[in-house]
């Protein structure tokens, strides 16, 4: 009786394992299932910004600050939803552009600061993380949306940067969208220039010394804009649009349009866009650098971009930021500035936008 008892326990025993195994199979199986699910869907993400420099809460009303996040977050749906839909991130990034070039916030487009001769010259770049094709063009002045003939130049030209009238020569036959110069003009961008010829100096984009005298940030200076972007087939692509230096001379051109400076976009490393004191940017070649920094130290990208940012920049004697998203979908929004217009957004849609030095 004692046997058959021991033998009827074992065999008990024995079931209950094979029971227990095979829930602890399945729910593994199913842990597995769910977590290849989830890797499948393709990394994508976006990351734009609007202008780095002097820019303070205590300066900026409820309204402006309002009229600034919602034009930064329908820039960055615009580009998200490109992005989530399957579209390039070169698509991504010239269309997100746009909505900034569009707005009069952004020292871009049709909010272009006013050169010395009371004339909007604009700047613009894009590249391609996957190609490393870029096209850029500089002293544009009827060019309505100059990231636009930038990406023409890159994909309809075998050149990389097209400048003034022959630029503009090229849009026509391109069949890019052509406006009078007069559409450039701002009442608040056009007293800015006339307060700085009264002070006889030349203010730059991002220059910190100037006083707050109404409510545009820093006479409207702070405003170029910029967009990198990832796309679900894993390709990179950044872009860069400004309207440079107020007050400027001589056809000055600053980083924005300099592949390397002011946009770089390598699918092995990184995409980014520079904001801030353009003539610093190009001797450090901040772009690229970050790039290179990934590439040939093997270091993360916000490590890079806090490097170049935060110690070389500042050393040369310049300021302003970057934002930047590399291959695995990690974004940096860095600057050495007290605020950057700026948002991310991931391919969960989680958005995040700043303003100041938070």
């Amino acid at each position: 009786m004692k046997k058959i008892l021991f033998l009827f326990s074992l065999c008990l025993c024995f079931a209950c394992n094979e029971n227990i195994s095979a829930e602890a199979g399945t729910t593994s199986e199913e842990n597995s299932e769910s977590i290849k699910e989830t890797d499948s869907v393709p990394n994508f993400g976006i990351v734009i910004h609007g202008g780095a420099g002097t820019i303070l809460k205590e300066n900026m009303s409820d309204s402006l600050e309002n009229a600034y996040k919602a034009k930064l977050e329908e820039a960055i749906r615009t580009g998200h939803e490109i992005l989530a839909n399957g579209g390039t991130a070169l698509e991504a990034v010239q269309r997100t552009i746009n909505v900034m070039e569009n707005s009069p916030l952004f020292n871009a487009g049709k909010g272009a600061v006013f050169t010395n001769e009371g004339t909007n010259e604009l700047d613009a770049s894009i590249m391609d993380g996957e190609t490393l094709n870029a096209g850029a063009v500089a002293g544009v002045t009827t060019i309505k949306n100059p990231i636009n003939l930038a990406y023409e130049v890159m994909v309809n030209s075998e050149h990389v940067m097209l400048a003034g009238k022959g630029a503009e020569r090229f849009a026509q036959e391109q069949g890019i969208e052509i406006v009078d110069p007069e559409y450039f003009y701002t009442e608040n961008r056009f007293k800015s220039l006339q307060r700085i010829k009264d002070r006889e100096k030349t203010e730059l984009d991002h220059d910190g010394k100037t006083a707050f005298t109404d409510p545009y940030i820093k006479d409207s200076k702070f405003g170029t804009v910029g967009c990198a972007a990832l796309d679900k087939n894993g390709n990179l692509a950044a872009g860069t649009s400004t309207g440079g230096m107020t007050n400027k001379r001589y056809t000055r051109i600053g980083d924005a349009p300099i592949i390397g400076a002011g946009t770089y976009a390598n699918n092995k490393t990184c995409a980014v866009s520079s904001t801030g004191w353009g003539e610093f940017f190009i001797r450090g070649m901040v772009a690229h650098d970050i790039s290179a920094m990934m590439e040939y130290k093997g270091v993360r990208l916000q490590e890079a971009a806090s490097e170049v940012i935060q110690e070389k920049i500042p050393d040369l004697g310049g300021d302003g930021g970057i934002i930047a998203i590399d291959h695995e979908g990690n974004v940096a929004m860095e600057f050495n500035t007290a605020g950057m217009y700026r948002a991310k957004m991931n391919r969960k849609g989680e958005l995040e936008i700043g303003i100041y030095g938070e």
